[in-house]
């Protein structure tokens, strides 16, 4: 996290970027410390990708400006940046061997053949492929592909190195591993990492910051936990991870906010002074953090239902419950024994759920 009175090593300023008529990024003004591994989220058509390519140079700026390192990148074309970019495809040269790829980029600098040469394998040495440097792209799997252009990116010592959607092409569990494998080769290196991603899990394992996105504007900034647990909008809350949302009024501001919430079948507690009395509001809750139970807890929040859906997977189940007003609500609860789901409920099981005033955010916009 950037300290208190830190420049920024990336200054975005009022960049907009138009095609045709269609606005791609808006207005968006944004600042990256040095170091900083941050994340750019968002779904499809977002603005993401072309915040990231107008960071590269190939892509100009309708308006607005962007610094890197202190200076303004207008008119900088991007091998002139102090940059590096790797591409979603890898793009390998399949011609050439592991360590070919890693020193490629290294032919065009001013470094003599045995810098290259140290240069290479101090690359292969960091992403642990020193073993398969003789070996062509295709002898390779997509991790290994991964680590390939990660090395090359490097090799050049950029200031600032772009991801875009790095982990796409790999599967669950390979893309799990090499997320902190790319956590730890950024803290090692101390270079700034951009990652674009429509990932919201792997934006919140990899960054240190967040961005979202949302059809060309930053919706919200800040550290994984922050947009997770105090999202600033029902975007964002809907947008990252999985949350039950109700509407309602506020009526009484004593010890929290009593709401009145027709789809939850009465009042609930919300540990919150951010509403006046007869505010309309948007209570959200994650799944996780209800509590499914079938004996009624003693709990300020709690509400009865009926089982409608079940779904295992392995280290937790989701419900879906059913209540008196139609509404359905969604848990997480934790299998914390073998063979756990049952004892917790079955199908058309009537069950209560239950969550703390605190766990409840309350969502205005």
């Amino acid at each position: 996290m950037p300290s208190e009175g830190q420049a920024p090593f990336i200054r975005i300023e009022g960049v907009t970027k138009d095609f045709g008529k269609f606005t791609a990024v808006k207005n968006v003004s944004l600042d990256i410390f040095k170091g900083e591994m941050f994340a750019l989220l968002g779904g499809s058509g977002c603005g993401k990708t072309t915040l990231l390519r107008m960071l590269a140079g190939f892509e100009a700026p309708t308006s607005g400006r962007i610094f890197i390192d202190g200076q303004d990148m207008t008119g900088v074309p991007p091998y002139e940046r102090p940059v590096n970019m790797m591409f979603q495809s890898y793009a390998l040269f399949p011609h050439m061997s592991v360590e070919g790829n890693v020193g490629y980029g290294l032919k065009h600098e001013k470094v003599t053949a045995k810098e290259r040469t140290d240069r290479v394998r101090q690359m292969l040495d960091l992403v642990q492929l020193t073993p398969l440097a003789g070996r062509k792209p295709h002898q390779l799997s997509g991790g290994q592909r991964q680590r390939v252009a990660l090395a090359r990116a490097l090799a050049k010592q950029p200031k600032l190195l772009l991801l875009d959607e790095p982990l796409g092409a790999l599967d669950k569990k390979l893309r799990e591993h090499t997320q902190f494998e790319i956590m730890s080769i950024q803290e090692r290196t101390g270079i700034t990492f951009v990652v674009v991603t429509h990932d919201q899990e792997e934006a919140m394992t990899l960054a240190n910051r967040i961005a979202v996105m949302d059809h060309g504007e930053i919706r919200q900034i800040g550290a994984p936990t922050d947009v997770y647990e105090f999202p600033n909008s029902r975007f964002v809350a809907g947008f990252i991870g999985s949350i039950n949302m109700f509407e309602g009024e506020v009526t009484k501001n004593g010890a929290g906010l009593t709401i009145s919430v027709p789809t939850l079948g009465g009042d609930i507690t919300v540990s919150s002074d951010a509403a006046a009395v007869g505010d309309k509001v948007t209570v959200a809750v994650r799944p996780e953090k209800i509590v499914i139970s079938r004996d009624r807890p003693e709990a300020v929040n709690a509400i009865s239902g009926v089982v409608r859906d079940l779904g295992y997977f392995g280290k937790d189940s989701l419900y879906r419950v059913s209540l008196a007003t139609g509404a359905l609500v969604s848990v997480n609860s934790v299998n914390i024994s073998r063979g756990g789901t049952a004892k917790t409920a079955d199908w058309e099981d009537k069950v209560w759920l239950s969550f703390d005033p605190s766990a409840a955010i309350l969502l205005k916009d």
